[in-house]
This record gives C-alpha cells, sequence and structure tokens, in this order.
C-alpha cells in the first residue's frame, strides 16, 4: 500500500530492508530504476523481462499482500494493516510462485 512505502524504507544494508519487484526489456534502464529505488530505501530483485512482470501485477503473489504483517488481513482491512519487511530472498520465492491472474476475467 502506498503509505506503506515510508514505513518500510531502510538505509543500505539494514537487516530488515524491504526489496521491490523490478522487470523491463531494456538492461540500462532496469540499473536506472534499480538505483532510484535504492535511493528510495529499497533493494530490487529482477523480476525478468515485461512479459514476466504478470507476477507482481495487482492480486497476484508478489503484490501488495507480501508487503503485509498479516497477508491474510480480509481486502476492506488491507488499509489498515501493519506492513512487514519482505526482504528479497521471500520476494524472490513469491516471484517464482505466483499464479497468473486473469485480469480480463475480474468482475466486481
Amino acid at each position: 500500500m502506498a503509505h506503506h512505502i515510508p514505513q518500510l524504507a531502510r538505509p543500505a544494508g539494514a537487516s530488515d530492508r524491504s526489496a521491490l519487484p523490478i522487470a523491463g526489456n531494456d538492461p540500462d534502464a532496469k540499473a536506472q530504476a534499480a538505483e532510484l529505488i535504492d535511493r528510495l530505501g529499497f533493494d530490487t530483485v529482477d523480476a525478468g523481462t515485461l512479459d514476466d512482470s504478470w507476477r507482481f501485477e495487482p492480486e497476484s503473489g508478489a503484490y501488495t499482500r507480501v508487503y503485509l504483517a498479516a497477508p491474510d488481513v480480509p481486502a476492506e482491512h488491507m488499509l489498515q494493516s501493519p506492513a512487514a519487511p519482505l526482504p528479497a530472498d521471500k520476494l524472490h520465492a513469491a516471484l517464482e510462485t505466483a499464479q497468473r491472474v486473469k485480469v480480463a476475467e475480474r468482475t466486481f
């Protein structure tokens, strides 16, 4: 959640530093994005190309819930749920096990 970003930001090397995923087809652009994300207080995990970016789109396994202290909190309470650090190794695992969401079939 957007309000968790300042709560989770940490200096480089902090043991409780969280990671954010990046994906792209341009290695230079990914390096620039990783540098910016580092300056904002986060490590990065390279999720691959743009074709792989679905792994961290809304409702996938490596999206918002992995940054919550209680990932199983009901959706209507996510805004009030506290954040929890997500280290790079756990984000990498979430990206690896993410299941593709059929966005076109969503109903609200």
